[in-house]
């Protein structure tokens, strides 16, 4: 469901892919960041399989949180087929995060 990693596909193939990937970059000393798991796990249940959500601990993976210049956590970004489409500082409900996903891909 939510994961940190996938051991199939690297981020970078991830984020490339054709399938919309939801990345919610967090930090486990962030408030904020743990009021997102459960909205996260909503939109998984009310989307299933049409989009990837995928979690980024900016502590162990700064790399990455620096190549999509995040300030601030959480910090959720929509890509698809390695081009962001959206992006939010910030907690947002799972309803809101549906419309966007909806509003921005091509094969929800």
């Amino acid at each position: 469901m939510l994961q940190e990693t996938d051991k199939k596909q690297s981020f970078g193939e991830l984020i490339n892919g054709q399938k919309p990937v939801l990345v919610d970059f967090f930090a486990e000393w962030c408030g904020p960041c743990k009021m997102m798991k459960p909205v996260l796990e909503e939109l998984h249940q009310k989307m299933g399989d049409k989009v990837r959500i995928i979690k980024v601990d900016i502590d162990k993976s700064p790399a990455a949180a620096q190549a999509f210049d995040v300030q601030s956590v959480p910090t959720l970004l929509l890509i698809q087929e390695g081009k962001t489409l959206w992006r939010q500082p910030g907690a947002v409900p799972a309803s809101y995060l549906q419309k966007i996903i909806e509003l921005h891909t091509t094969n929800v």
